[in-house]
């Protein structure tokens, strides 16, 4: 018997979590010694007001802050080089992301960036990072991404118009803060789409082959939460307890894909997201049905295990007929949010397809860790059936 591989477990140093936790900023700013800070936001959430009042909270404790109000949806690497620009102009020591994945990812980059110099494309793969960046305190407003909780930040390779990632230690945020009270005003079409994002990290980190007693830990509790209180948070928005649920959730899956990775649904999500501009948590939302429909063979067990997380009744079935339990209710979930079933939506053709195949089979990094090797003729018939 060949040994088991060992891998580390990272999380952010410092994670608060409960309604009501954006009250640590201030401390938490001034324990990191931040003195000049930018608040990296978005547009959307600039015209809410929040990131004032969160700026507020820290003049109030007497720190200077900057806002940049600015990042775009799915951003591109070159969008981070005029934010890069002011963490430098201002002289920011420490760096607040709020807001969803797209903004948390600026923060961080733009934190790595200001202290490293160069450009995204300087450090797209795997620990290319030199040194430490700025400090980065992470307080997400959507349930999602988990970025709050990860060493990855992910930007849309205009070159090649491919998303790229960039994988380091350094990218973990110092602080990360999560308050279900920032996202109780989020749309239920954006809810969706982040709730599922996250269930998709729950999912594929639990069935990864990097998966660890500790990583099933928070990704089996993620997609418990999240199965539970996912249709609530879209459908009554204003609940408390579900967003808390779909926070928590987030967090933990992201917790999880930090140390466990994701698999082929990812991979084969970064050129519909790259090439045909599909939203990331709608991307992997849409492919999830049928990609784990051919997953299921590379460990029946956990699959039907995600049945009973997600609530459904598996007692007395066999462990593959749970798995497929496990894939219906996914189906099923994906049709009540309103989430496409099929990438003709996006204005995808047959004849995309090869080259979609060929570059999501070669993103190595991600389908290694898929818990069915698939080869490219396989991907593409994947992607086909979600034609």
């Amino acid at each position: 018997m060949m040994p088991q591989p060992i891998y580390p477990f990272r999380t952010p140093k410092v994670i608060w979590a409960a309604p009501g936790a954006v009250a640590k900023l201030a401390p938490e700013a001034r324990r990191l010694g931040g003195t000049h800070v930018l608040l990296i936001t978005d547009r959307g959430l600039m015209a809410t007001g929040a990131p004032q009042r969160v700026a507020n909270l820290l003049t109030a404790e007497g720190l200077t802050c900057t806002i940049y109000g600015e990042v775009m949806a799915e951003p591109s690497a070159e969008s981070l080089d005029p934010v890069v620009t002011l963490v430098q102009n201002e002289k920011a020591n420490l760096i607040v992301g709020l807001g969803g994945g797209s903004a948390i990812d600026v923060a961080k980059a733009s934190a790595l960036l200001g202290a490293n110099g160069g450009t995204a494309y300087d450090y797209f793969g795997t620990d290319r990072v030199p040194k430490p960046g700025i400090p980065v305190i992470a307080i997400p407003t959507t349930a999602g991404t988990g970025a709050e909780a990860t060493p990855n930040a992910i930007f849309t390779n205009t070159k090649t118009q491919v998303k790229e990632g960039i994988i380091s230690p350094y990218m973990m945020p110092e602080v990360a803060i999560i308050d279900a009270e920032l996202t109780l005003t989020v749309p239920a079409r954006v809810t969706a789409a982040t709730g599922m994002d996250a269930l998709t990290h729950a999912i594929e980190s639990y069935t990864s082959v990097k998966a660890t007693p500790t990583t099933d830990l928070y990704a089996a509790e993620a997609i418990r939460l999240i199965g539970r209180s996912i249709r609530t948070a879209v459908f009554r928005g204003a609940d408390l307890a579900a967003r808390s649920d779909m926070a928590l959730g987030s967090l933990y899956a992201g917790i999880s894909i930090c140390n466990a990775g994701t698999g082929a649904v990812h991979a084969m999500a970064y050129p519909l997201g790259g090439q045909f501009h599909v939203p990331h948590g709608i991307a992997n939302a849409t492919l999830l049905p049928y990609v784990l429909a051919y997953n299921i063979q590379g460990n029946v067990e956990k699959f039907a295990n995600v049945a009973r997380l997600l609530g459904e009744p598996v007692d007395g079935l066999s462990a593959l007929e749970g798995a497929e339990t496990a894939v219906a209710a996914v189906s099923r979930l994906c049709c009540d949010l309103s989430i496409p079933s099929h990438m003709s939506v996006f204005d995808v053709k047959a004849e995309d397809i090869r080259a979609m195949a060929e570059f999501a089979h070669a993103t190595r990094r991600l389908m290694d860790n898929n818990p069915r090797n698939l080869s490219v003729d396989e991907v593409e018939a994947i992607y086909r059936a979600a034609l």
